[in-house]
């Protein structure tokens, strides 16, 4: 897995000090090694000078001593003596280089190590990225499902919606359409409710004047038998009347028996 990013910015900065203090190491280096060469030029010369004060002159008078004339050569001691002194400061140096080689090459392997690793990481950066892409890719794609789904939807909605709509419509329509039927019946059944109570009130009516009738035909009966009970008991005319059978009045119109006898219960 990747460093946290404290870590990481840590580390650059860690580097990039490192850097910017070893930018001038190896101009410091080279002062160093041009101090110890000046150093050692300067023991040799001296080594030299000192070599050369202390020659014995030759048998003829000059002051230079030639080489290889004596055993014990001054010059040639200081000068062997100048160049072991190169020789151990080379072999230090060659020492150093060798030394310096080593760490070189202990920090390349350390920073093969590192680059392995941080190629290591980078793959596995690179295939958790192809992972991450391709599920962005997927759910890029369920998004776009989605939405064709909810777009769909929404047109099925606006349609069911339509739709209710004019059902709504439809219903108001059957209410208002029930509602004059209702009113319609209503009053119908009002009409007929009214036609049957006033031919109720005929049928009471016409049987009240049946009933009445029929008293007053029964009264007229009774009156009729009162009237004959009374007549049997009158003499001369009355007799006469009722053997002939004819009932009239003084004026020849008939009795009101006779009228009584032809009338129908209706009246």
């Amino acid at each position: 897995m990747a460093e946290p990013s404290w870590q990481e910015t840590l580390r650059l900065r860690l580097v990039e000090r490192n850097a910017r203090e070893s930018s001038y190491a190896p101009i410091i280096e080279q002062y160093r090694r041009l101090a110890q060469q000046t150093k050692l030029l300067r023991e040799r010369n001296a080594s030299l000078l000192r070599a050369m004060g202390t020659a014995r002159p030759n048998p003829s008078s000059s002051t230079v001593f030639v080489p290889g004339t004596g055993d014990d050569n001054p010059v040639r001691a200081a000068y062997i003596t100048s160049l072991e002194s190169q020789i151990s400061s080379l072999r230090d140096e060659l020492a150093t280089v060798y030394k310096t080689q080593g760490q070189n090459a202990q920090r390349l392997l350390s920073m093969n190590e590192t680059l392995r690793e941080k190629e290591e990481l980078s793959r596995v950066d690179a295939e958790n990225l192809r992972k991450y892409r391709d599920e962005i890719a997927v759910l890029r794609k369920k998004v776009e499902q989605h939405n064709e789904l909810m777009a769909e939807k929404d047109r099925t909605a606006q349609i069911l919606h339509d739709e209710i709509n004019t059902l709504q419509l439809e219903l108001s329509q059957i209410e208002d359409r029930n509602q004059t039927l209702v009113k319609d019946n209503a009053k119908l059944l009002q009409r007929w409710l009214d036609a049957k109570q006033a031919e109720a009130n005929r049928m009471n009516e016409a049987n009240q004047f049946y009933e009445e009738m029929q008293s007053r035909r029964a009264a007229q009966n009774q009156d009729n038998a009162d009237t004959l009970s009374l007549n049997s008991s009158v003499s001369g005319n009355g007799e006469e009347r009722r053997e002939t059978g004819a009932t009239t009045t003084n004026h020849g119109t008939p009795s009101h028996a006779e009228t009584d006898v032809n009338l129908t219960p209706n009246g």
